[in-house]
């Protein structure tokens, strides 16, 4: 999976780590809920692409 990310997106998931971290630091009831949220939110992406894929003719490619 790492390697299909590339630089940027290994970036993006340690900010987003990180910034998960400094909330729970804070309150970790406040940052499991917003990583429910950010789990649902990339089902919902991954959802939406492959029902695009699949639009295009590519639905086993995702």
């Amino acid at each position: 999976m790492l390697d299909k990310l590339g630089t940027g997106g290994l970036i993006g998931l340690i900010v987003l780590v990180a910034g998960l971290g400094v909330i729970a630091y804070a309150n970790p009831l406040i940052a499991a809920g917003l990583a429910l949220v950010l789990v649902g939110v990339g089902l919902v992406a991954k959802g939406l692409v492959s029902g695009l894929l699949s639009a295009f003719g590519m639905g086993g490619m995702f």
